[in-house]
């Protein structure tokens, strides 16, 4: 009886779901790949079918979606597309998060409050993830809820390469907009010749989200292009007046750069209206047209996302990617 040789090939697939399927498709094209042609709907009441339209077994399988609004409805669909890979036999799942949801609720500030960001690192196990894949969490710490690999990635060289192409022959101030992210803007300092640091230091009620009460420079930032940096831009209350606060202390000019462009509700018109001359961010969550303006620069995160992606299939690394960064 002749014996059974399995030949070593490895299959890259590379799967979508319906948020941000242009970012996937960007990721899929610097790859080389195309995505897995995929029949996703919602029934009437509001349930989530997924089928994969070819056969996915034994496959090395990355399945990207943003975490966007209605952001329960992305993570619901992210989790079903897991499942059924499981279920039809992928060999590896990757989840690739370029923004992951709820990652702001990841620790306990008071009694009786959930860790909702752990809850979804155990929600993808469950469903049958093998690693996780994320772009700019909001604290390193997440990287722990995950039973297995997590790659984070980091937007800081897409973001400081075109801040320092455009500003680095001007006096620059690299400015936290509160005291938790210095450890953030001291990587960004070392990568913009080493320029000052400032903060922002502020008060906020924590029975009003997306609120705050209370901006104090603390810093040297007066004559300088100050660029003012966070991992994400919600509704922008914060950012804006921190913008405005650098001004009034004396800011040649205020450039704010962040990675994920949440945008959500009066993010845009506040924006427009704040004192900072240009506001960068990342694809990493899909923008609407009637919420691009023009003082918005959107830089690509797939270049970030695929290299990752590659050194993952190929058994290379990720962290590799940042040698030199932060």
């Amino acid at each position: 009886m002749t014996g059974i040789h399995k030949t070593p090939e490895r299959n890259l697939m590379v799967f979508s779901g319906r948020c941000n399927a242009e970012l996937s498709q960007e990721i899929a094209d610097q790859l080389g790949t195309e995505l897995v042609p995929t029949s996703a709907y919602d029934f009437a009441n509001g349930e989530i079918y997924v089928r994969y339209e070819e056969s996915v077994r034994g496959s090395d399988a990355f399945v990207i979606q943003s975490h966007a609004a209605p952001i329960n409805e992305a993570i619901m669909e992210h989790l079903i597309m897991v499942d059924a890979l499981k279920r039809a036999s992928a060999k590896r799942i990757t989840v690739v998060l370029p923004f992951y949801g709820y990652a702001r609720q990841d620790k306990k500030h008071r009694g009786r409050e959930p860790i909702s960001a752990r809850l979804m690192a155990d929600l993808f196990k469950t469903a049958g993830a093998d690693r996780l894949m994320a772009v700019d969490l909001h604290t390193d710490q997440i990287q722990g809820f995950f039973d297995g690999p997590v790659d984070h990635l980091m937007a800081l060289p897409i973001l400081t390469q075109y801040v320092w192409s455009k500003y680095g022959g001007q006096d620059l101030a690299v400015v936290s907009p509160d005291a938790g992210r210095i450890k953030v803007a001291e990587h960004w300092s070392n990568r913009l010749g080493g320029a000052p640091l400032a903060f922002i230091h502020k008060t906020r009620d924590i029975n009003r989200p997306n609120e705050t009460v209370a901006n104090r420079v603390v810093g040297e930032v007066e004559g300088r292009v100050c660029v003012l940096v966070d991992d994400m831009i919600d509704t922008g209350g914060t950012i804006a007046k921190a913008a405005d606060a650098l001004m009034a202390d004396g800011a040649a000019s205020v450039v704010i750069a962040a990675t994920h462009a949440i945008f959500s509700g009066p993010a845009v018109d506040r924006l427009k209206a704040c004192a900072a001359d240009e506001i960068i961010v990342t694809n990493t969550l899909p923008l609407a047209s009637e919420k691009h303006f023009d003082k918005l620069t959107m830089l690509s995160s797939a270049p970030l996302i695929a290299r990752a992606i590659q050194e993952v299939f190929e058994d290379g690394s990720v962290t590799s990617l940042f040698e030199g960064g932060a």
